[in-house]
């Protein structure tokens, strides 16, 4: 197992961070919020704002995204 990187957030980090959520989204709450954070983007559920968030490079995030 690899030690993380420094850059990496704490949970408290996150949970300031400034979350965004798409303008496409409904009021129920069924999809991702995003928040950029120290050269990173954290993804999390919408429903678990408390819960665990995803980490992903810009790079990483972009070729995600670009394969849905």
């Amino acid at each position: 197992m690899s030690a993380l990187p420094r850059n990496v957030p704490s949970a408290i980090a996150l949970h300031e961070a400034r979350w965004l959520r798409s303008s496409y989204s409904t009021g129920a709450n069924n999809c991702v919020e995003t928040a950029p954070y120290s050269g990173l983007l954290a993804v999390r559920d919408s429903k678990s704002p408390t819960g665990p968030a995803l980490l992903f490079t810009q790079g990483s995030w972009t070729e995600f995204a670009s394969a849905l």
